[in-house]
């Protein structure tokens, strides 16, 4: 590998980190609220699409409707709201190309490290940069006044992979949703998929339209509700509306909806409870026991509920062609698993969707004029910055609505503080944590990607604007409409003294 190279020698206003669903967002935000801004969007894989570009296998789909999931800018036309994985790919594609974004990416440009310099207000970030066309490696720098991450939560290597006792034994074949082999061929087949969570939900009702039997191994159950993949209210919306309006109308329609049923769900943890295994047991009737199997330990919305669009896994439950058991891996067998309860398990191909292994700031490794930042040990400002840290957003979404909501927040303010700063002549905004403040964890999901990275997530405040309200609601008022200049955000001029 060569010595780093300079890409420019001028620093961009703005740098941003991911070309995904929130990173294509967030470089149109700039172009309408910040014009004439010099930005650029560096990408590590060699194409756009973050999530829905990295999952390949059957079936990929959202959980979240696409009026939410959508962009607030660019109304979603097609007629299903629960979206499958290319028709989301495709709309991230037309927001890209149509706004003349996808010539601004750098595909193929890794980001290792990023080193504030408050002399200079500046970042210098270092990039691994691997040729498409030759295979060949290098590194060079970009320097950035603002760095905004939009590089996700979770690892793009592979997911979360645990090993189990006779692997080596099994006859046939394992294989992880995130690395979904182009090659296999499922059709025929006994498909163990082991795992609860979206990703299995999603997965064996695809795969039992053509395997011989699919069987959804859990450790435990999980929530899971039927959810027309159409929306009827959007639909007729559309015939009467422009679309513009139409799409606004339906997005606040389901962000409020949304906000009911999950305020219920918290403040009536076991009437809600009580009627999501009442639903999913008349969707199975006598075909599955769901008490054993759709009743969890947890209250709704401790971990995400899961949607099963047209109620496709239930159809597929009662048809015969997919079951569920809820037991845990003994050990693999040359035919099949071996549960801990005695049962047998014959199986072709093992599917192990157990869980994304979270990470933060896409790995980079953070200096402040020297210092070494550990974002598990930062305070989280607002949702969208770290304590201390200047000049750096990061895009993270909610676990109880869809990701979008508040990446279009977090965009729109980082256009807004972008603005300020250039009127009054500022060139640094940085956070100062107040070491008074009690500190909570980052997001109070039970969920086993979020507990395993416990440690690697930032904290939150008891108080705003420490705080992250999982609320589009309040975020709205918070973020939208807060002032700025709030006392904890520390505006000044580069090379003034903090």
């Amino acid at each position: 590998m060569t010595e780093p190279d300079t890409i420019t020698n001028t620093p961009l206003d703005v740098l941003i980190v991911g070309a995904g669903l929130s990173g294509i967002g967030a470089a149109r935000h700039l172009q309408r609220r910040c014009p004439g801004r010099r930005w650029a969007i560096v990408e590590a894989r060699p194409t756009l699409g973050g999530t829905w570009d990295l999952f390949r296998y059957p079936g990929i789909r959202s959980d979240s409707d696409m009026y939410t999931l959508g962009y607030d800018f660019k109304p979603w036309r097609a007629a299903k709201a629960i979206a499958d994985g290319p028709a989301i790919l495709q709309y991230i594609r037309e927001t890209a190309d149509e706004a003349g974004i996808t010539p601004q990416i750098r595909f193929g440009h890794r980001v290792q490290r990023a080193d504030w310099h408050s002399a200079d207000a500046c970042w210098t970030v270092t990039l691994q940069h691997t040729d498409a066309a030759t295979g060949a490696v290098r590194t060079c720098t970009q320097r950035a006044r603002f760095l905004y991450l939009c590089s996700g939560y979770y690892s793009y290597a592979r997911g979360h992979r645990p090993t189990f006792d006779g692997e080596a034994d099994f006859r046939g074949r394992i294989v992880e949703p995130q690395c979904w082999p182009g090659d296999l061929d499922h059709a025929g087949q006994r498909v163990v998929v082991v795992g609860s969570g979206a990703t299995a939900v999603t997965l064996v009702p695809e795969l039992a339209k053509t395997a011989a039997q699919v069987t959804m191994l859990q450790r435990s159950p999980t929530y899971v509700v039927n959810r027309p993949s159409v929306d009827a209210i959007a639909q007729r919306l559309n015939r009467w509306l422009p679309a513009g309006l139409a799409y606004t109308l339906t997005r606040w329609k389901n962000v409020l909806v949304g906000r009911f049923y999950y305020g219920l769900a918290r403040k009536r943890p076991a009437q809600v409870k009580q009627r999501l295994v009442a639903m999913a047991a008349a969707e199975l009737g006598d075909s599955c026991d769901a008490t054993l199997h759709f009743s969890p330990r947890y209250n709704p919305w401790d971990q995400r509920v899961c949607v099963a669009p047209d109620g496709d896994l239930f159809r597929q439950i009662r048809a015969g062609r997919a079951a569920v058991v809820t037991d845990t891996i003994a050990r693999f067998t040359a035919t099949g698993l071996q549960l801990t309860s005695g049962q047998h398990l014959e199986a072709d191909t093992v599917v192990l969707a157990t869980g994304l292994q979270l990470n933060v700031a896409g790995d980079i490794a953070i200096t402040v004029d020297g210092r070494a930042v550990v974002p598990g040990q930062t305070l989280s400002y607002k949702g969208m910055m770290l304590g201390d840290v200047p000049n750096l957003a990061l895009a993270f979404g909610y676990t109880n609505a869809s990701w979008t909501l508040k990446a279009d927040l977090t965009a729109g303010w980082v256009c807004r503080l972008l603005n300020h700063l250039q009127r009054h002549g500022q060139a640094i905004a940085v956070p100062r944590h107040d070491p008074s403040v009690p500190v909570q964890p980052f997001l109070s999901f039970t969920s086993g990607y979020v507990q395993r990275a416990a440690g690697l997530l930032p904290q939150q405040g008891t108080r705003a604007p420490w705080q992250v309200h999982q609320s589009y609601l309040a975020d709205l008022l918070a973020i939208r409409f807060g002032r700025l200049d709030d006392g904890v955000l520390q505006l000044r001029r580069a090379g003034a003294t903090a």
